[in-house]
């Protein structure tokens, strides 16, 4: 986390309430495309809500963790908070998703695909908590030092 020694408030597209809602989108759509999967995988009896429920399960604590990462400038004189782009976790996700496209398309092995889905939702839902926690921290902060 670094300040900002600037007097000007970042532009909306920026701050942390923004980008904390895309993600948030993004993870709506994911979970609904996923979800979709999912059922018809349930459906055809190869992978079953609890095996889905606690793969999910295991990333949600790597996700939260992995809120460390997510590089954030505090605006002091603005009171706002920013995110920046966060390489590692975007490639990570990327790579998931084709790991999800080749086991299910390619290879037909849709119990891998179901995985990794359920992987790259831990991820996704752990990470945002952390990254809402980290934000609502530095903005206590804030606020407490400007009293």
């Amino acid at each position: 986390m670094t300040i900002s020694s600037t007097q000007a408030t970042p532009s909306l597209l920026k701050q942390s309430r923004t980008k904390i809602w895309i993600r948030t989108g993004i993870l709506a759509v994911f979970g609904m495309l996923f979800g979709l999967t999912f059922y018809h995988d349930i459906e055809a009896g190869s992978f079953q809500w609890l095996w889905a429920m606690t793969v999910s399960a295991l990333f949600l604590p790597v996700g939260f963790w992995m809120r460390k990462w997510v590089p954030m400038q505090v605006h002091p004189a603005s009171r706002h908070v920013t995110l920046s782009f966060d390489r590692i976790y975007f490639g990570l996700i990327v790579f998931l998703v084709i790991v999800k496209a080749i086991a299910g398309n390619i290879l037909g092995v849709a119990m891998v695909a179901d995985v990794a889905m359920c992987v790259i939702l831990g991820l996704m839902i752990g990470r945002l908590s952390g990254v809402c926690l980290r934000v609502r921290d530095l903005k206590r902060d804030l606020i407490a030092q400007a009293v």
